[in-house]
């Protein structure tokens, strides 16, 4: 298959990073973008040289002339614009969070599987290079069997300033932050039977909550602790990485700050560097996501050409969209949530 041409519908805050890495993805291009907002469709326009620029979705769509179209606007048009792809039969990817509710979640799925066409969340976090580390040490079977792990993600960071609209939101951490650092759990450990969490509001000018503690029983039998936070304070800002604490039945990984990896078992203790690439357009510290940007974005790519399923595909998503929705339920009641319930 030739090159692919994609569109991109939403040119915020964060489009910018899937722009330079549609750049650098081997067999895909963008040939047009689309925006409500003029200034910003002009901006990423001239920045990227993209002459197509609608301001109205259904124009693109009616257009066509592209293979894919990845949806990088905020979650009150998600299910609007995959329903469009999928009437279209158009191949999309949708950002996160991917819908509002777990039945649009569903929704949109059972759309896109009736229209025969690939739906991928852009889930990117599992795609940083540290986590796909710990995740080969699992799989190369140094630890034995895991049963315990905490994923942390703990920090001080002003994430206000650059999108200011977190600070609006009824809902905030578990929803915007927790639900990458939740599919990272997944990802590691399998999927999930109950969830149980506790959450708290320490930043009086915002209105969600900004930590939040919670406990996974996955279906492996492993327990896991997945603690997010962005009321931490600490002297070496650890913004934007994730720590990982695995114990297995015959080691333990440590992914520690700094993009350390250690790993310990009966041959010893072993510490590599697994620290992210600083591609060419990319700053620090975002460089760890922004090379994940492009890993999942190439990712993509390379399996929409082989017809096969991807990994974070809308039906895997809805697995951590269930954890989310789980996680608020189990905060709000102080009970502890069955998450197989909440899919079927």
């Amino acid at each position: 298959m030739s090159e692919l041409n994609g569109a991109l519908i939403g040119c915020g805050f964060f489009a910018i990073n899937q722009m330079h890495a549609w750049n650098d993805v081997d067999g895909a291009r963008i040939v047009a973008i689309c925006d409500r907002d003029p200034e910003r469709l002009k901006i990423v326009g001239d920045q990227f040289g993209i002459e197509r620029r609608y301001s109205d979705a259904n124009a693109l769509f009616s257009d066509g002339g592209f293979d894919f179209v990845d949806i990088a606007t905020t979650v009150q048009s998600h299910r609007i614009l995959v329903e469009m792809a999928a009437q279209h039969k158009v191949p999309a990817i949708c950002q996160k969070p991917f819908a509002k509710t777990l039945a649009d979640a569903k929704a949109m799925v059972a759309a896109c599987r009736a229209a025969g066409i690939p739906l991928m969340v852009h889930e990117n976090f599992r795609w940083q290079r540290p986590i796909q580390a710990v995740r080969k040490v699992l799989d190369e079977g140094s630890i034995g069997t895991p049963f315990w792990g905490r994923f942390s993600f703990r920090s001080g960071y002003d994430v206000f300033s650059g999108q200011p609209y977190l600070a609006e939101g009824e809902r905030f951490i578990i929803e915007d932050l927790g639900i990458h650092t939740l599919d990272i759990a997944r990802y590691i450990l399998g999927d999930v039977a109950t969830v149980s969490a506790r959450t708290k509001r320490v930043n009086p000018n915002i209105k969600g909550e900004d930590v939040a503690t919670i406990l996974l029983d996955h279906e492996s039998g492993a327990t896991s602790i997945v603690d997010v936070s962005y009321a931490t304070k600490l002297s070496r800002e650890p913004f934007p990485e994730t720590l990982i604490e695995i114990d297995g039945s015959e080691g333990t990984i440590r992914l520690t700050q700094g993009y350390q990896l250690e790993v310990t078992n009966a041959n010893g203790t072993a510490t590599d560097d697994v620290s992210p690439i600083l591609l060419s357009w990319a700053s620090r510290p975002w460089h760890n996501i922004q090379e994940s940007v492009y890993a999942i974005q190439q990712h993509w790519v390379d399996k929409l050409k082989q017809g096969a399923e991807h990994s974070t595909s809308g039906a895997d998503n809805l697995k951590t969209f269930a954890l989310v929705e789980g996680a608020y339920e189990s905060a709000a009641s102080g009970q502890t949530v069955d998450v197989g319930a909440m899919l079927r």
